[in-house]
């Protein structure tokens, strides 16, 4: 791109890389969306053993970019780890729809076989994603005109305009490709089999592949000098430097200001001073500190991950109980039968829709009220959508205790029709309020551990995004466990009862509401003792 004009909206590289993350979400949320029911109905397992199934596996699959990403950013370069995880993720597809096509002649001889080579199956999908879409989207933000990250203090108002508008639509891609996977799939599932449910997230995928492998000219590929490549063997070095340190207590500062300013690396503009070369650094026996800058800026973003988490946990709920929930409820609209995962995509559905608003209404109303070009910052952004989870709940926990009331009152809950005389349509607004939540916090997630994160870490802090849900949805499955143990004493049926007409998810619902509350109250005291990267840069920049 040297030499000519960069145009003002996104590149096509940027178009066709928003495509594949929209035609990766239909395959995932294709699978993902309905998995309870596949297990429930199909697998013959309990509630609570499928929904902590369920938790476990989107736990397992958030985590994992954690762990590949620090080998994609220091020894994979991204368009080899996009494409080598893409065949994988591909094969667990193919896979899964085989082991699906094969429980039919194994549910009588081996069913053990049958849901191990299932769960292999859903494994190997968790094993391509790891790679692909933590890279998927760094890729995407290398696409962009990165000279504002290399040199924050002579980034201008354009570029930081171009990559807001690179999130957004990348968000609006991905929601459209959840919106369809959610809808059409599970309604194709339902009625015409689990085979060709996921045969075609399968074919799906297969097609991204072809389509990302024929768009590999157009791609722009960024160069990392050496300082920079390795970015995890950094800070590893920097805790063996900081160690040393501590045990031999002989620390020399220079008292030239020439040296302090040859210290001032990824993490510290360069401003208005002159450096030759990267590459002069290289032969500096202290740059451990540049090291342990790098480590620094990553723990510094924990305690804000940390209270994130509930939300996470929050968002478990649409694919798992709430799911079950519908299925318990009044969903004919004349001859036809709503398929209660499709209520999923009221989610998605509200972000397509509420995302222009936002931009359009909300962001000029808050500019004007704060006097600040962005309107709203990250982090009351992320605040926001929390706040509104917790009413979400809230909600839920009304809805639950209203369909129970009606249940019991229908006299003996063993001899009662499995269908309670309340309309799914009730679950609505929690479904929505959390779609909008998602407009607020995931958005707002993405951009701020994007931006927090060293310049050459970028896939890193995508891993710290999706590591959120990652945790959150072990967090999910302990917390099904916990209550399990605690409420089921005696006896008892406990809260999570096969027979959703005598659990008590009403009340799991006011815990995590409560658990929450909690959360968001520490939230708020972090993010006014948090400087973010762009304000210490700013400082340094004086």
């Amino acid at each position: 791109m040297a030499g000519g004009q960069r145009p003002k909206g996104l590149s096509k590289s940027c178009i066709l890389l928003i495509v594949l993350a929209g035609m990766e979400r239909f395959a995932f949320k294709g699978v993902a969306s309905n998995l309870v029911t596949y297990l429930t109905d199909v697998v013959k397992m309990s509630n609570s053993s499928a929904a902590k199934a369920v938790n476990s596996w989107y736990g397992f699959t958030s985590m994992l970019p954690l762990l590949v990403a620090p080998l994609a950013d220091s020894y994979w370069d991204r368009y080899s780890t996009i494409l080598n995880s893409s065949f994988l993720y591909a094969a667990g597809l193919v896979a899964l729809t085989s082991s699906t096509a094969l429980a039919w002649a194994w549910s009588s001889t081996n069913k053990t076989m049958s849901s191990s080579f299932l769960f292999l199956s859903l494994y190997l999908v968790s094993i391509g994603q790891g790679g692909y879409n933590p890279s998927l989207q760094a890729f995407g933000a290398d696409q962009l005109d990165d000279d504002e990250e290399e040199f924050p203090c002579s980034k201008n108002e354009s570029k930081s305009n171009k990559k807001s508008i690179f999130f957004q639509w990348w968000y609006f891609g991905v929601c459209s490709g959840s919106l369809m996977g959610v809808t059409v799939m599970s309604y194709i599932q339902d009625t015409f089999g689990w085979v060709l449910g996921f045969a075609i997230p399968m074919a799906a995928m297969v097609i991204s592949v072809a389509f990302f492998s024929c768009g590999r000219r157009m791609f722009i590929y960024t160069q990392n000098e050496d300082i920079y490549n390795k970015p995890f063997e950094s800070i590893v070095q920097a805790f063996k430097a900081t160690k040393s340190k501590l045990m031999h207590r002989g620390v020399t500062l220079s008292k030239s200001k020439s040296d302090k300013v040859e210290l001032e690396l990824q993490e510290k503009p360069l401003c208005c001073e002159e450096f030759g070369s990267v590459k002069d650094l290289e032969g500096n026996p202290r740059k451990d500190v540049h090291m342990l800058d790098n480590a620094k800026v990553v723990l510094r973003l924990l305690p804000i991950w940390t209270m994130l988490l509930m939300f996470a946990v929050i968002f478990q709920q649409p694919a798992t109980f709430f799911t079950k929930q519908g299925m318990t409820m009044e969903r004919n609209i004349g001859s036809f039968k709503i398929p209660p995962a499709t209520l999923q995509s009221a989610i998605t559905l509200s972000i397509i829709l509420l995302m222009p608003l936002y931009e359009k209404i909300l962001i000029p109303i808050t500019q004007l009220i704060t006097r600040d070009k962005k309107g709203i910052s990250v982090m009351k952004r992320m605040g926001i959508g929390m706040f509104l989870s917790i009413i979400a709940m809230v909600i839920a926990a009304i809805v639950e205790t209203k369909r129970l009331e009606i249940s019991r009152s229908m006299g003996n809950l063993e001899s009662q029709p499995e269908t309670v005389p309340l309309s799914i349509f009730w679950l609505l607004p929690q479904y929505i309020l959390l779609g909008v939540s998602d407009i607020f916090t995931v958005v707002g997630m993405q951009e701020f551990f994007y931006n927090e994160v060293p310049v050459r870490m970028r896939t890193m802090g995508f891993a710290l995004y999706t590591s959120v849900f990652g945790v959150g949805s072990y967090l999910s499955a302990l917390s099904i466990s916990l209550v399990e143990i605690f409420t089921s004493s005696k006896g008892k049926h406990g809260w999570f009862s096969d027979n959703m007409n005598e659990a008590c998810l009403d009340k799991f619902y006011w815990l995590l509401a409560l658990l929450s509350t909690l959360s968001l109250l520490f939230y708020m005291i972090l993010s006014k003792c948090f400087t973010s990267r762009t304000e210490l840069e700013n400082e340094n920049c004086k």
